[in-house]
């Protein structure tokens, strides 16, 4: 079957709920796919910015402290890509984005890493032109552009919703940082979905609010498919990041994404993977490729609040389980991991879940 290139367009001066039947802001497998395609086909997606429009030029710092954080992310999706079943791995090519012309970082009253010395609002503007970032907020600094999607995801099984609101109760009952289902602005607001559906702030198996900076244009991100169809869907995109994402918001705006979607048929199933991993670049402009794996806070089935060194462990041990399928040892993979691969913190923000990824530069292996 021939590839075919499709487009998915948004009006960026309106907010999501003004345009239905073109995005969400929670993860539910009911939630109807807006586009069908078939692997190896193209998609043109436009995104809104992470808080729905709430900020604009004109945002005052009293508007910032009352911003509804139910709205994070207005996500473009779900797009269904036919014959993806449970233990597939959907390949997302990111082919190409395309920055907006303005942006916006902000701290969150109660959000971010250090929330308990920042506790008031701020706000940075930022004006995106020829590859680089301005703010009168920020004056003699210029940040260059590095865009990638904050938030690439499916959309989980209707039993891994329900295992995950279940380890997520039991997470916020122990003390963590939580932010359970809240039908409060949900999108679609129709039931079961918007009772249900999960928030998009924290990362998990099957992607999500990943905030990975390394996510450029050429990159090949790799998701393990949960629900039929995979449900894929993308937003929340970033002109710029440090790793971490410490004040919980980065360079925030509306893009426009070209992606191309190829399916390997129980590449999941069959080697192990149950986290996103990803292969690309290790700068824009660096010609070394990488192959990474990424680790959340999560011990087993029990999910842990905010532990970076968990997340350093799953990421750790999903590389030596990429090394082991490379024809290496254990532990010839573990002294591998330990003379090239490096361990990024990826974000510490999007609770309960910490992102570490780790990376295998791809030019060490030589042929004898």
């Amino acid at each position: 079957m021939s590839q075919k290139v499709h487009e998915i367009r948004l009006d960026k001066t309106q907010r999501l709920a003004a345009q239905p039947g073109k995005g969400h802001n929670r993860w539910h497998p009911d939630i109807p796919p807006i586009l069908r395609v078939e692997p190896g086909d193209e998609v043109v997606i436009d995104t809104l910015d992470a808080v729905d429009r709430q900020i604009s030029s004109s945002t005052t710092l009293e508007d910032v402290a009352k911003c509804d954080l139910n709205l994070a992310h207005p996500l473009t999706g779900p797009v269904w890509i036919d014959g993806a079943e449970t233990g597939d791995l959907l390949e997302v090519h990111i082919v190409d984005i395309v920055a907006d012309g303005s942006g916006w970082t902000t701290q969150l009253p109660g959000f971010g890493f250090l929330r308990d010395l920042y506790p008031e609002p701020h706000l940075v503007r930022w004006r995106l032109s020829a590859g680089f970032a301005e703010s009168p907020d920020l004056p003699g600094v210029r940040i260059p552009e590095a865009s990638f999607p904050g938030v690439i995801g499916l959309a989980p099984s209707r039993a891994q919703l329900q295992q995950i609101i279940a380890r997520e109760r039991a997470t916020a009952e122990r003390g963590g940082f939580v932010l359970p289902p809240e039908r409060h602005s949900a999108l679609p607001a129709t039931e079961p979905i918007a009772s249900e559906g999960l928030r998009t702030i924290p990362p998990r198996e099957t992607g999500g609010n990943l905030d990975v900076k390394q996510l450029l244009t050429g990159t090949k991100v790799y998701l393990p498919v949960s629900a039929s169809g995979a449900l894929f869907s993308i937003g929340d995109a970033h002109f710029a990041q440090g790793d971490g994402e410490v004040c919980g918001t980065a360079i925030e705006m509306a893009a426009t994404f070209h992606l191309r979607f190829d399916l390997h048929k129980r590449a999941a199933r069959e080697r192990g993977i149950k986290s996103v991993q990803f292969s690309g670049a290790y700068e824009p402009r660096e010609r070394r490729q990488y192959y990474a794996t990424t680790g959340l806070s999560m011990a087993g089935d029990v999910q842990q609040s905010e532990d970076a060194t968990l997340a350093a462990r799953n990421a750790l041990l999903a590389m030596i389980d990429n090394l082991q399928q490379r024809g290496f040892n254990r532990q010839q993979a573990y002294a591998i991991c330990s003379v090239a691969v490096d361990l990024r913190i990826s974000e510490l923000v999007d609770v309960p879940n910490f992102v570490v990824t780790a990376f295998l530069p791809l030019d060490i292996f030589v042929t004898c």
